[in-house]
């Protein structure tokens, strides 16, 4: 039970600089339809999106470095169990903010397919 809230406690503290200093990044909030978009519509979202994908590179880099510095901050006082413990959380929340940009992209990007296509058609190919 002792191990337990040392991990609990520790969860805490490093969760909260991580929150604090690194900032989750908001998806665009609307993917234009590609059946009805404009080019100009579609030119802003791509411009959002590649803003948004850097932002997610930006969060994972600091994520990392929040990370390593914790580590490095003063080693002798982590146990082994608890930088193992701030390595999961830190691949969780690396994983989550990945997986959730690649959901937003593939669905951007069948719109963009879309586009194309009406494109294509539009101009009798």
């Amino acid at each position: 039970m002792k191990t337990l809230t040392s991990v609990l406690i520790l969860g805490a503290l490093a969760a909260g600089p991580v929150h604090a200093a690194c900032s989750y990044p908001r998806a665009p909030a609307n993917v234009p339809d590609g059946s009805t978009a404009t080019k100009e519509e579609m030119k802003a979202a791509q411009q959002a999106f590649q803003a948004y994908n850097n932002a997610i590179k930006a969060y994972t880099d600091c994520l990392n470095l929040e990370h390593d510095e914790r580590i490095a901050k003063d080693p002798a006082a982590l146990t082994e169990d608890q930088k193992k413990e701030l390595e999961r959380m830190r691949a969780q929340k690396n994983n989550a903010a990945i997986d959730e940009a690649e959901a937003v992209t593939a669905r951007f990007n069948e719109q963009v397919r879309l586009f194309n296509a009406r494109l294509k058609k539009e101009k009798g190919g």
